[in-house]
């Protein structure tokens, strides 16, 4: 029998398969808390690409490319930190497909301007928590 048999078991037996309203509370607060999860591994997404495509411009001082690779760095730690509490509180499975997700939702064309993309992301989070 496989491990989702035996937790199912008692429920199998019994007949009785609903949610009660604390399972069921449960699980909207966890499906918030992914949610929550999931946007702020698009902004430290964005922030990675944003950083990137300023550390790799030609225009950027020596100084501030150094400032910009220790921050990207630090970025990227976080993102990779978030990837990993994001397996550990909801499995593995889950967290490579909201990876694979953010990665293909979070972009910035190449033609945009720097500014341009910071300001749309401005735009589109004050547009977010408004609805």
């Amino acid at each position: 029998m496989s491990a989702f048999a035996l937790e199912k078991a008692p429920d199998l037996c019994t007949g009785f398969d609903s949610a009660g309203p604390a399972t069921r509370f449960i699980e909207e607060k966890q499906e918030q808390q992914l949610s929550a999860d999931v946007e702020e591994l698009a902004g430290l997404r964005f922030s990675i690409v944003i950083t990137a495509r300023w550390e790799a411009s030609p225009d950027e001082d020596p100084r501030r490319k150094k400032e910009l690779r220790a921050e990207l760095e630090d970025l990227r730690a976080r993102y990779f930190d978030k990837l990993d509490r994001i397996a550990m509180a909801f499995g593995v499975a889950t967290a490579i497909q909201i990876k694979d997700e953010v990665e293909r939702r979070v972009t910035l064309p190449l033609h945009m301007n720097l500014a341009e993309a910071v300001i749309q992301q401005d735009t589109e989070d004050d547009a977010q928590f408004h609805i």
